[in-house]
């Protein structure tokens, strides 16, 4: 992190941009508000300490600059003047925070990390937010789904959202999110699937400076950055199980302890957890701790898949066709009743992430301006059982249990991304750790041999 200290008082701008240096921050210092605002059109800055009252140019002033300017920047506003009007001014100039001289430079620095991870989750979010459409349906079982998540959003009851992989829990955790009371805090999507082990607590419930080595600053936490706004745990079946009871100590008490600290801090967090693995079976093989599995199930969701309600996938493929031509520049317009009717017939083991990627691939290769069957790469019928690296056989419909087809769609997935299980996965919308297991759990490890 970088950051521009601006103050007239020599000693004020050496103490913090010394003990923000232990902390591993990068610091330059201004002397006065015109010399500051001379850095911040030259350079880039993460976050801004901002004395109130200076020579030439005042601590507002540059903020109102700032404001002309079009840009945004996490500031904090110092002050001797402990006024509430001065508080109020500043604030409403932009800044993030306002903390009176003489200061904690340790409160300070908290105040200024948590302004910074906070905007920046504030853009993440931003970007996102054009992903609602692939909730939209004209599916009874989908509405239902959302009606229930409106009903469980103003409150600030824990939620577990399962469904296979693919079908959109991000998407509809960030929904009952927006349409909450905390919708303006952050948003905070931690992939527990998606974090080596070693790293998990870290990531989670965050580290001193020295806890381990490597640790050369403090670190807040996702569930710290999270406080005042949801926390959302997907894939919380791969948790391991000593994490399983720090966590469920957090739903209890709404408090963490950092790696390496002495103390718990309080956290006003809201969980929303997301699975794809049946709970309940690995809560009886002693996978998943009990008490902690009826921690998260107080107010369950289940996405249906895909293949359960083909009469929204008219509606998704436009909406995916719609953002790709946005992101791409295409020249193409339309989709083929034909080329949906074949959409409606495949089975999407991979589910909504599936034709989003299908929809891309197929935008990017077309030669007209309106989508056929012919641009999908979907399976072809009738074909016959292939294993090791030939092309393993697919029908437009396939049949058999649940197990059988997904075994049979991975299979096809690794042949078509020519065995590279990082590609694969992102195909299938899992994780590579998910599809290892999976690979592992139907035998076709041997297969990559």
């Amino acid at each position: 992190m970088r950051v521009l200290i601006a103050d007239d008082e020599k000693n004020i701008r050496r103490t913090v941009a010394d003990y923000f240096a232990l902390e591993g921050i990068e610091c330059e210092e201004a002397e006065n508000g015109l010399s500051a605002q001379k850095s911040l059109a030259e350079e880039h800055f993460d976050g801004l300490v901002v004395d109130l009252r200076m020579p030439g140019m005042s601590g507002l002033e540059l903020l109102d600059w700032l404001q002309q300017e079009g840009r945004s920047i996490p500031t904090i506003m110092i002050s001797a003047y402990g006024e509430i009007r001065d508080a109020v001014a500043a604030m409403k100039a932009g800044a993030a925070d306002y903390v009176t001289k003489p200061f904690d430079p340790d409160d300070l620095l908290i105040r200024l990390t948590r302004s910074v991870e906070d905007d920046r989750l504030r853009r993440l979010a931003s970007l996102d937010r054009e992903a609602g459409p692939e909730l939209e349906s004209e599916s009874s079982s989908m509405r239902k789904v959302l009606e229930l998540a409106g009903k469980v959003a103003p409150t600030d009851s824990t939620v577990l959202i399962t469904g296979e992989s693919g079908t959109g829990k991000e998407v509809l955790a960030r929904r009952i999110h927006e349409s909450s009371t905390r919708a303006d805090s952050p948003f905070v999507p931690i992939n527990i699937g998606g974090i080596p082990e070693q790293l998990i607590e870290s990531e989670l419930f965050g580290h001193e400076k020295g806890a381990f080595t490597g640790a050369d600053a403090r670190k807040r936490g996702m569930i710290e950055v999270a406080s005042g706004g949801t926390a959302f745990l997907d894939e919380i079946g791969d948790m391991p199980l000593h994490l399983q009871v720090k966590l469920l100590r957090v739903l209890q008490e709404h408090r963490i302890q950092r790696l390496g600290a002495t103390t718990s801090i309080p956290v006003d967090v809201r969980f929303i957890a997301a699975t794809n693995a049946d709970l309940e079976a690995r809560v009886a093989d002693g996978r998943f701790r009990e008490d902690l599995f009826y921690r998260l199930n107080v107010i369950r969701i289940k996405l249906p898949p895909l293949r359960e309600r083909p009469e929204d996938i008219p509606l998704l493929a436009r909406h995916f066709l719609s953002t790709m031509r946005e992101r791409t520049g295409s020249r193409v317009t339309a989709i083929s009743p034909e080329a949906v009717r074949a959409l409606q017939s495949y089975r999407f083991p991979g589910n909504v992430r599936e034709l989003e990627n299908m929809i891309e691939r197929a935008v990017i290769l077309a030669e007209e301006s309106e989508l056929t069957a012919a641009d999908f790469d979907l399976p072809e019928a009738g074909g016959a059982e292939g294993r090791g690296r030939g092309r393993p056989g697919a029908a437009s419909s396939p049949r058999g249990t649940l197990r059988e087809i997904e075994r049979a769609a991975i299979e096809q997935a690794l042949y078509r991304n020519e065995w590279r299980r990082q590609q694969t996965a992102d195909e299938l919308g899992i994780t590579r750790r998910t599809l290892l297991n999976k690979i592992k759990d139907y035998g076709l490890e041997e297969d990559l041999s």
